[in-house]
């Protein structure tokens, strides 16, 4: 079919085979897919950036933050916009199953060939890899010229895996699941808690914590054992649906069931009178993207603060996921919803060979890269009752894992990391980037926490759990203080040193290879462990102006 409109590439939509996988041939022309628009915001650029601006200033310090509903009047899709993708989809035989002005996207189904037609009559093609067969592309999406002013972003046509869950299981376990000596260096989440200093007079009452997860699921019985065996009472846990995805437990030494149960037992532990969201989605760059945008925008249940523990190398995203994904957490600041994202398992390198081979260069996390995101990196904690007697950086080398962290190639340096010392990338580039993490907690397996999943006990590790660790503690502070706290960073990186609101973490660096790396653990912040891990009660005192 001849394309009726001059077409346009889409600016940062290329896209090539995962390394390793295997072509096999073309994608059934009549096999029927969904796609989404994710189109632009309809108010003025300069404008969004002055409420971003106001939503990054000290908690103390903000204007009434915006509403959900206020965000969609005035942040919304463009009815222009919206109107030109209706055209589009009736030019190209594609049928309109969602559109929602507020999340800034139009969900569009239709046979392979039409949609290979409708984006610049594009190669989909049958791929199989080491993570599974897929659906994909290569090189650019090409869309008209006169409805490219309005997209953001294209996602859909091509459902390889972008994210891993950022989980460890101890080594002890082997990859298994096995009951955990009380004495093992492991801990339940109270006793994190605990060793943390988290406030004791809050429990998260009337504040809602949503739960990102791409895969796996979590049986009820587990959850109420967990709960019971803790003492405390099991948290109002609902799950939602997105693209077709829902609460699907598959036990296994693999399986993802171990990074969900995992993100609520610590978040519920930490914060158990909160409710919490699990948001269900496929692991696609589709998918990840439309979840992130049916939490934030979440006007039934209202989530004040956001737990994702699943991520992967900025190499391995296309530029226009990433940034359509940093607009989302744009919008969250604006809501006062904070964004706490895993920084990774898998040390500076950020690579899991064979599935991704070492290129020899150093990888930020995605989505905790995003400057708008509260990136979450990982220690080993030893301690006593509630004394911390030794905390380092995580890193059990390649086999073990490490910590996440280091300098991104994509984001440049956000103005609250100014005077935090952020080395430039140690790649290549020499890229003044965005430094990560930003915070820490409690991440190597060896001191890991006990969990109930699958029916049976264990000890996880991973910076999976300190992001529902900081999502839990987020929590305690929004109820504390009254109002959600939103987007903490560049409060956070204004906290004086004296006030002992962080753990200073001076030992240890995250390279997996051995040989030290340049990323390690020093006075103040550092691409390692961030801030540190925190003194609750103290941080809060900080926030709250005290």
């Amino acid at each position: 079919m001849a394309l009726s409109k001059k077409r346009v590439p889409l600016e940062g939509s290329t896209r090539q085979p995962m390394p390793g996988a295997r072509r096999i041939g073309p994608a059934d022309s009549n096999e029927r897919l969904s796609v989404t628009i994710h189109l632009r915001r309809k108010s003025d650029p300069a404008e969004f950036r002055s409420a971003v601006q106001d939503a990054t200033a000290h908690p103390t310090r903000r204007g009434k933050h915006l509403s959900r509903e206020e965000f969609a009047r005035m942040h919304g899709a463009h009815p222009d916009a919206l109107a030109k993708v209706r055209e589009f989809a009736r030019e190209y035989n594609l049928t309109i199953d969602k559109e929602s002005p507020a999340e800034r996207r139009v969900v569009l189904s239709g046979t392979v060939a039409a949609m290979s037609t409708a984006f610049g009559n594009i190669q989909l093609d049958r791929y199989d890899s080491s993570r599974g067969p897929y659906r994909g592309r290569t090189g650019e999406i090409l869309i008209p010229d006169d409805l490219a002013p309005h997209i953001e972003a294209v996602t859909g046509l091509d459902n390889r895996p972008v994210a891993r869950p950022h989980f460890r299981w101890s080594r002890s376990t082997r990859g298994s699941i096995r009951p955990r000596a009380a004495n093992d260096g492991s801990f339940t989440a109270l006793q994190v808690a605990q060793l943390y200093d988290f406030p004791t007079n809050v429990n998260g009452s009337s504040q809602c914590i949503g739960i990102i997860e791409l895969g796996g699921g979590y049986n009820v019985n587990d959850l109420q054992n967990y709960f019971q065996n803790l003492g405390l009472p099991m948290p109002n846990i609902q799950s939602v649906s997105v693209d077709g995805a829902s609460n699907q437990p598959a036990p296994g030494d693999n399986s993802p069931d171990g990074e969900v149960d995992l993100d609520i037992e610590v978040a519920g532990a930490v914060a158990p009178a909160a409710n919490i969201v699990v948001y269900f989605a496929p692991g696609s760059d589709d998918g990840f993207l439309n979840a992130v945008k049916t939490a934030v925008h979440d006007s039934t249940n209202n989530p004040s603060v956001i737990s994702i523990s699943w991520g992967g190398a900025e190499s391995v995203q296309t530029r226009q996921f990433m940034q359509a994904m940093d607009q989302v957490f744009q919008d969250a600041a604006t809501m006062k919803v904070t964004i706490c994202c895993a920084a990774g398992d898998d040390g500076s390198s950020d690579l899991r060979p064979p599935d991704e081979p070492d290129d020899g260069l150093l990888h930020a996390d995605f989505p905790a890269s995003s400057p708008h995101a509260l990136a979450c990196g990982g220690t080993l904690l030893q301690g006593s009752g509630s004394s911390i007697t030794n905390e380092v950086v995580w890193n059990e080398g390649r086999n073990g894992g490490a910590t996440g962290g280091g300098v991104s190639e994509v984001f440049p340096l956000p103005t609250w990391q100014n005077s935090a010392a952020v080395p430039v990338s140690a790649n290549p580039s020499h890229f003044k980037g965005r430094g990560l993490p930003d915070v820490a907690g409690d991440a190597d397996p060896a001191s890991g926490y006990q969990i109930i999943v699958d029916g049976q006990q264990g000890v996880i590790g991973g910076t999976s759990a300190v992001a529902p660790l900081w999502a839990g503690l987020i929590a305690l502070f929004n109820q504390s203080l009254g109002h959600p706290v939103g987007f903490l960073n560049p409060a956070l990186y204004g906290v004086s040193s004296n006030s002992g609101s962080f753990h200073d973490i001076v030992t240890g660096n995250n390279d997996i290879s051995g040989k030290g790396g340049p990323y390690a653990a020093g006075k103040g912040w550092d691409p390692a462990t961030g801030l540190g891990s925190p003194d609750g009660a103290k941080l809060l005192s900080t926030l709250s102006g005290r």
